[in-house]
């Protein structure tokens, strides 16, 4: 089962995605980043490939003559895994990830995909490119997979401590993004809480329950932590800690399931012949379970199209992110985000811009960003 947004290709006459690619960023920088979207890029020539960062390192990194449709952008700077991510984004101004966000905002670019730090990648969204008019707080999304194909999960990691309000607004724009990403007609919302019951979960569950309960979203209720492996909704909304820490524990326990079963294989002494029968069913398990092939989380709430992968993504996760922000930008998600959540007569032009966001990132610094 391919889990990869669809990216189709352009009609004759429509107009050309571009994507900015935070060359620096991630633990393989730039070398895995270059090559990945590089060998993304050649295979499709219709998108517009932009390599953001030190020009030197990155055409260390390039096997020939760059593409007509592969530009390099120089960024003197770059933000350090360690580093405290909203100071450095703050500090650093040519910093890789500033000028690829900044592409976007002054239209050069479409998208941005970064394996940098995920607060940096956050912090830098918000302020170069501002939160949508009427969206309190942004949010990270993945597409969690399941026994019935994937689900759209967030918030795993943007900013923690959220309300209720933030998480019915994260319910909105998942709705939107598996709606016109996924395809899903009319998605399911849930919320992620310790008990299916209404009255149970936090105070903050709690409170989304009753707003959720009043918008036109198909809203099915509260679901646990057992039902996820299982597409429990189309759309599984809970806090970043929460969020993160379930995607952290999936990720880990998939590997874990396949080391136990090649022990037990190694342990039995027919067990090279079982492996033989089972080889089949094993490789598709494998696929399934393949993280890489789900590219990145979206951050939804933004005025822009920003795409954030693991901070260990190489080449192939590269290129299934380069996918992943290309299909997002054609279903041009923040325009009907905006449209579904911008107060009366607002327009995506009006997002709050750098000025007014410096207060909003020193806050949600001080409560912190559920990822790294």
């Amino acid at each position: 089962m391919d889990l990869t947004p669809h990216s189709p290709r352009p009609e004759a006459g429509a107009a050309r995605v571009r994507v900015a690619v935070d060359a620096m960023g991630g633990d393989h920088g730039p070398e895995e980043i270059v090559r990945g979207a590089m060998s993304w890029a050649i295979g499709h020539p219709e998108v517009d490939l932009l390599l953001v960062g030190d020009e030197a390192r990155v055409r260390a990194h390039l096997d020939g003559p760059l593409p007509s449709h592969v530009r390099l952008v120089q960024a003197s700077e770059s933000v350090a895994m360690e580093e405290h991510p909203a100071a450095a984004v703050r500090r650093k101004r040519d910093a890789s990830i500033n000028v690829a966000m900044r592409l976007v905002r002054s239209g050069e670019a479409d998208a941005v995909v970064t394996a940098g730090h995920t607060g940096a990648g956050v912090a830098s969204a918000i302020l170069n490119l501002g939160r949508l008019r009427g969206v309190d707080r942004p949010a990270l999304a993945v597409q969690m997979v399941t026994d019935r194909g994937p689900f759209v999960f967030l918030d795993i990691g943007a900013t923690t401590d959220s309300s209720g309000l933030n998480l019915a607004q994260y319910a909105r724009m998942g709705a939107i993004y598996s709606a016109e990403v996924l395809g899903v007609r009319d998605p399911s919302v849930a919320l992620l809480s310790i008990g299916e019951e209404g009255g149970k979960g936090e105070a903050r569950v709690q409170e989304a329950t009753v707003l959720l309960a009043g918008t036109d979203l198909r809203f099915i209720g509260n679901v646990e932590g057992k039902d996820l492996p299982h597409h429990p909704a189309d759309v599984v909304v809970c806090d970043a800690s929460v969020g993160n820490v379930t995607i952290k524990f999936f990720e880990g326990v998939s590997g874990f399931i396949f080391d136990m079963l090649r022990a037990e294989f190694r342990r039995w002494p027919l067990g090279p012949i079982g492996y033989l029968f089972m080889r089949p069913g094993l490789r598709r398990m494998r696929v399934r379970f393949d993280y890489e092939r789900l590219g990145g989380a979206p951050l939804l709430g933004v005025n822009g199209t920003v795409l954030i992968t693991h901070g260990r993504a190489k080449r192939r996760m590269i290129g299934f992110a380069m996918a992943a922000g290309v299909a997002a930008a054609q279903a041009r998600i923040p325009e009907r985000i905006a449209a579904a959540l911008a107060p009366a007569g607002a327009s995506i032009a009006e997002a709050t811009g750098p000025a007014l966001e410096e207060p909003f990132v020193e806050a949600t610094t001080r409560s912190g960003s559920a990822a790294s």
